[in-house]
């Protein structure tokens, strides 16, 4: 890779950088976030000056110790106190505002992210994309670590690489030209001429920093990809702990624990030869850089010494040269100290790139023209849909459902039945066409989702439960035969896990029988129940969208759901395609 081409990829990066940065400093809370900043930039350049007033002192002190000089030794010994004083307020409300910038704009970020990734369905996109063969731009792994981990590392390292970059640059402004005075002329000759070098401190600083800082680069440079590697494999292993507390019970009923611990050990065993990698990196980093800054301890002295020993420059001056060669050394040797730093920031910075990039993929409104029906059934013209993998599984098809009609979905498994569901609900983005929806349509997917929470938030969510009172809560878990769940409103527990299938199906018809839609959807809303119970529940949802002059759609392979439905649909495969064939039933 030519040099060329890796200050291109710096410059994109940088550009990438700044358009995750800027959106908090133009958001609503612009002027707080820039007052924070103005009065952190302001005390970093206040703890600057008063390393210039040290420097300073260092010249009167040590001269007034060679001097032997008692009251001069006394005022300085005052002067410093002083000095420490504004030395340590500046620290500590630098360190302060610093936190609070780095807390607000991590809770600014957050909040923005949360909201784009549950707005339109994006996290619903995602995870479709993560099945596609799609770069990873759209189909981002993980993206609960991106907000929660990668959001905090992005927040605290911009905020203090760019300050430690701002005291850098203003210290090396700062000291340039006090290193420069107090150098002198440096004096040589080479075949028979003689050179002056003035200001030679100064260019052997830039010299030793020039050179460290390659050698930093070259030494490091693994750090960046193994730092980002290091995250993901991080993300996957914490995401496959969730998921085992999630399936305890299905992977304890196929005594699945040598299985998980087999893929868990394998998953960690990733993260640590990674890991170990990461350290190997760091050793070496570690190993030249303390050798750098051992060295610079004594380097000023070393050139420094010839001209004190020739009594050119006295105890104070060396001290001071000492102090301002290592404040210019320090200033250029930004880089080298925070390498590792820089590194996590990159991996990080790119990880977040490419998440925004997958929301604004995600985010793009699909060719599906989605609207609420004004009166009538539904209606949906040229639909046509397909798969995440580029396969087709709809082609201009043509529905229409109107008020009374009970209709059955049916077909083979995999032939798009959930898909169409999907599509009519309007969540799925690979579709185009118009579906006309009515207005009180409520869809039962097959997987229903609890939150954990009280059973009443459950029962009602996604809507607030105070909309209910307690009579309504409990008729609607009567009539969804949960009699022994009446007395558990306020019990919060994590109901996903705790009911049986049986139960977290008759849950969410008792959701159904508590908002009273007019249209419902079911996909195989009742498959965990025995006949009796699912015929109950039927003959209730038929009077329901009776009742409210509506309509039942229903995904379902038993008979004695047909029984409910005066049409069938079917979905059937035609050689390697999937089509729409629809066919009339009988009333019975």
């Amino acid at each position: 890779m030519t040099l060329l081409h890796k200050a291109k990829l710096f410059k994109t990066f940088l550009v990438r950088a700044w358009a995750l940065s800027l959106p908090y400093f133009k958001s609503e809370e612009k002027w707080r976030a820039r007052a924070l900043l103005a009065a952190i930039v302001a005390l970093n350049l206040g703890f600057v000056y008063t390393l210039v007033l040290f420097n300073e002192w260092n010249r009167y002190f040590y001269d007034a110790l060679q001097d032997k000089n008692y009251p001069v030794f006394l005022e300085q010994l005052l002067r410093y106190t002083v000095l420490a004083f504004i030395y340590v307020a500046i620290a500590v409300y630098k360190f302060y505002l610093t936190q609070q910038l780095e807390m607000r704009w991590r809770a600014w970020m957050t909040r923005h992210y949360l909201r784009r990734w549950l707005g339109h369905q994006v996290y619903y996109h995602l995870e479709l994309t993560r099945y596609a063969k799609l770069g990873p731009d759209q189909s981002p792994d993980n993206p609960d670590q991106r907000m929660q981990e990668d959001l905090n590392l992005f927040t605290s390292r911009t905020v203090g690489l760019s300050m430690e970059l701002l005291n850098a640059l203003v210290t090396f402004v700062s000291f340039v030209g006090i290193l420069w005075t107090l150098s002198g002329v440096f004096s040589f000759n080479w075949g028979g001429h003689e050179f002056d070098i003035p200001g030679f401190m100064l260019w052997v600083a830039v010299l030793y920093c020039g050179v460290g800082t390659v050698l930093t680069h070259y030494v490091g440079r693994r750090l960046i990809p193994l730092n980002y590697e290091q995250q993901r494999r991080e993300a996957d292993f914490r995401h496959h702990l969730v998921r085992v507390r999630e399936y305890s019970e299905a992977i304890a009923l196929d005594r699945g624990e040598a299985v998980e611990n087999q893929q868990l050990n394998l998953r960690f065993d990733h993260v640590l030869r990674n890991y170990l990698q990461l350290i190997d990196a760091k050793k070496r980093l570690t190993m030249f850089t303390s050798t750098f800054y051992q060295a610079s301890a004594v380097f000023p002295f070393l050139v420094a010494a010839p001209r004190f020993f020739s009594g050119a420059i006295q105890l104070g001056e060396l001290m001071q040269i000492s102090s301002a060669f290592n404040r210019v050394q320090d200033s250029l040797s930004w880089f080298i100290d925070n390498y590792d730093n820089l590194a996590e920031w990159r991996a990080t910075t790119d990880r977040l790139t490419h998440f925004e990039s997958a929301i604004q993929h995600a985010s793009r409104a699909a060719p599906l023209k989605h609207e609420s029906a004004n009166g009538g059934g539904l209606q949906a013209s040229k639909l046509t849909l397909d798969l995440p993998t580029g396969g087709r599984l709809l082609h201009q098809a043509e529905l229409q459902v109107q008020p009374g009609d009970s209709i059955l979905l049916g077909g083979p498994s995999g032939s798009g039945k959930s898909t169409l569901f999907r599509a009519l609900a309007g969540i799925w983005p690979l579709a185009s066409g118009r579906v006309a929806l009515p207005a009180s349509s409520m869809f039962i997917p097959q997987h229903p989702y609890f939150p954990n929470a009280s059973l009443r938030d459950a029962l009602a969510y996604p809507e607030p439960a105070a909309r209910y009172d307690d009579a309504t809560l409990q008729q609607a878990l009567r009539d969804a035969l949960l009699p022994q769940l009446v007395g558990e409103l306020d019990v919060v527990d994590a109901w996903g896990q705790k009911l049986s299938g049986g139960e977290l199906q008759r849950l969410a018809l008792a959701r159904v029988f508590l908002k009273k839609p007019a249209w419902v959807f079911a996909d195989e809303a009742t498959s965990a129940l025995d006949e009796e119970a699912e015929q109950t529940l039927y003959r209730r949802l038929m009077e329901l969208v009776k009742s409210g002059d509506g309509a039942i759609v229903s995904i379902a392979h038993r008979q004695t759901v047909a029984t409910f439905h005066t049409q069938r649909w079917t979905l059937e495969k035609h050689s390697d395609e999937t089509v729409a064939r629809f066919e009339l039933k009988q009333a019975n």
